[in-house]
């Protein structure tokens, strides 16, 4: 289900439903990401934010709905987490050069520009977790992707690796001049890295720039006060009812996590 886009527009997603093993995970989410545009989606646990950005990627198929992908469009994917057997004797070049090789030049390139110097010839489980993430998005870059997806890709994390994870992202899109599209529970991300954020429940709840959303009291409500620093985790909840023009009328709860 994928047609061309125009000149600026990477990804349209058009009234797209995804049932799972009968249960609706989402419904009628509408949502766009533009070139060298970096968009964050929030949202509770179960919302379907890891749903949406599986069915973009072609993991998961959508029962109804568009999904308008630019034609020739190179997707980098990197995942919430990846286990790699402990006996597994593999190293970051080896690694990076599956499934398909890859030159050692680019190879040594890209980990540069993650900040990863002469690391290729470590074991990968020997790498701590913010050198094992920063290799995962190395392997994301290797073909100079147009759409960057990110999936809590800090999870993990502590707080400084976190904000260092995402500083790069930031360079990443100046020097690659893909779009960036990533689902976060860091404050930070949301309000200094994105473009946009969208809220999702199951469905598109409430969306807009960081300097819209940063002004409306449903922000205030969602992230409240009291957070741990910069980089806030939360839990989020919605109760809201629709109005008859398919808009919704919010009321946020916040909790620190």
């Amino acid at each position: 289900m994928s047609v061309e886009c125009n000149d600026m527009n990477i990804l349209s997603v058009q009234n797209l439903t995804v049932k799972l093993e009968g249960h609706t995970a989402l419904t009628d989410v509408t949502m766009s990401i533009n070139k060298g545009e970096i968009v964050t989606i929030v949202g509770p646990n179960g919302s379907g934010k890891s749903t949406l950005l599986r069915t973009i990627v072609g993991a998961l198929k959508p029962t109804s709905g568009k999904l308008n992908i630019r034609r020739n469009c190179v997707i980098g994917y990197v995942p919430q987490k990846l286990h790699i057997d402990a006996t597994l004797p593999i190293t970051v070049k080896r690694f990076l050069s599956l499934p398909r090789t890859h030159s050692t030049k680019n190879i040594k390139n890209t980990l540069d520009l993650v900040g990863l110097p002469d690391v290729e010839g470590r074991q990968m489980v020997g790498l701590s977790g913010g050198q094992f993430q920063r290799v995962l998005l190395a392997r994301a870059i290797l073909n100079k992707p147009d759409l960057l997806i990110l999936d809590e890709a800090t999870q993990g994390l502590d707080q400084m690796g976190a904000a260092s994870f995402y500083r790069l992202i930031e360079d990443l899109r100046s020097t690659l001049g893909c779009a960036i599209l990533m689902v976060s529970h860091e404050l930070h991300v949301v309000m200094s890295a994105s473009d946009r954020v969208i809220c999702l429940n199951g469905h598109v709840c409430c969306h807009g720039t960081p300097e819209i959303v940063a002004s409306d009291p449903e922000y205030h409500a969602l992230f409240g006060s009291g957070t741990q620093g910069a980089l806030a985790l939360y839990r989020h909840h919605h109760n809201h009812t629709h109005n008859d023009d398919g808009t919704c009328n919010h009321k946020h709860h916040h909790e620190d996590a």
